[in-house]
C-alpha cells in the first residue's frame, strides 16, 4: 500500500509537468496562429478594440457621464490606458484613479502598486474607503490588489464607443443574413 501511494505521488507530479508542457505548447501555437493579425492593426482596429473593452468593462452613459473603467486585471487597465492614448490622445495626466479594496489591505501599498503599473501619479488618485462588507474577513488571494478604476472626462467619447459597439453588432447581424 505504501509503495502504491509513493508511486501515485510520483505519477501525479509527472502528470502535472506533462500537462503544463502540453498547455504551454497549446498557448504557443495560438500565438503563432494569430500573429498575422499584428500586420492588420491600424487606428480603426484600436478604436473597435477600445469600444469592445469599454462595452464589457466600462461604465455606461446612463450610470456615469464621462469615461470610467475598472478592473483588478493589470493587463486590462494597461490596454485601456494605451488605447485611450492611441485613439483619443488622452494621456496619464488627464486620468484619475480610484482603488476599491478590502478592509485588511493597505491602501498606500495598493496606490503605489497601481501607480507603478499605470504611470498615473499618486496625486491623481481619489481617496477611498475599504469595502465595509469585508471587515473581519481576511483576503484569501494574496495576489489580489483591489480594483483599479480609471476615470476622466469624455462623455462624447463614451457615447461614440457605445455607437461603435452597436455598429459592430449590426455588422455581425448583417453577416449572418448573407
Amino acid at each position: 500500500k505504501k509503495i502504491n501511494l509513493k508511486n501515485l505521488q510520483k505519477a501525479r507530479k509527472l502528470a502535472v509537468l506533462a500537462n503544463r508542457r502540453k498547455r504551454e505548447k497549446f498557448i504557443n501555437n495560438l500565438y503563432k496562429k494569430n500573429k498575422y493579425l499584428l500586420k492588420k492593426i491600424n487606428i480603426d482596429f484600436f478604436k473597435i478594440a477600445l469600444a469592445m473593452l469599454y462595452l464589457g468593462e466600462g461604465s455606461k452613459w446612463k450610470s456615469h457621464r464621462g469615461l470610467m473603467l475598472g478592473s483588478s486585471d493589470p493587463d486590462i487597465i494597461l490596454l485601456y490606458i494605451k488605447l485611450l492614448e492611441k485613439c483619443y490622445n488622452i494621456n496619464n495626466d488627464k486620468l484619475r484613479c480610484r482603488i476599491q479594496y478590502r478592509a485588511d489591505q493597505d491602501i498606500q501599498r495598493l496606490q503605489k502598486y497601481w501607480s507603478d503599473i499605470t504611470g498615473i501619479c499618486i496625486k491623481n488618485f481619489y481617496r477611498t474607503k475599504p469595502d465595509p462588507r469585508t471587515i473581519g474577513k481576511p483576503t484569501k488571494n494574496s495576489n489580489y490588489k483591489g480594483v483599479c478604476v480609471i476615470s476622466c472626462s469624455g462623455t462624447n467619447i463614451q457615447i461614440e464607443l457605445g455607437i461603435i459597439s452597436k455598429l459592430v453588432l449590426r455588422a455581425c447581424s448583417l453577416e449572418e443574413k448573407r
